[in-house]
């Protein structure tokens, strides 16, 4: 009997994690940080809406990220402004941005920043 590989592996994280040991890591994040979400005075990365960002060897950026809601009135418009954002840094080859849902997002997902920023600390 051949078992069900469809399912997800047993331990396997539901984000994947971001390669933090990357040298424009840090530059990238704070790219992310000059994004805002229009209705949220806070930038989208302490929002906890960047999952994962994974920079290749060839300086490649591949960012996941989500929304607060799925009915969000910029859902098209965000990706491409985080594209923008970490596009012009020195160093970065490509930047590809996916949008997902899954996880969905969730409050507790905000940094402390955030949270005290938004009156919930």
């Amino acid at each position: 009997m051949t078992p069900d590989t469809s399912a997800p592996l047993e331990g396997t994280p539901l984000i994947r994690p971001s390669t933090t040991d990357h040298p424009l890591y840090d530059s990238v994040v704070e790219a992310c940080r000059s994004v805002f979400d229009p209705e949220i005075p806070v930038n989208i990365y302490d929002l906890g809406l960047i999952y994962t960002i994974e920079i290749s060897d060839e300086n490649e950026v591949n960012i996941v990220m989500t929304l607060t809601a799925p009915g969000c009135p910029v859902a098209g418009e965000m990706p491409g402004w985080v594209a923008d954002a970490v596009e012009p840094l020195d160093g970065v080859k490509q930047v590809n941005v996916d949008m997902t849902f899954e996880p969905q997002w969730g409050m507790d997902m905000m940094s402390d920043e955030a949270r005290l920023e938004l009156g919930f600390m």
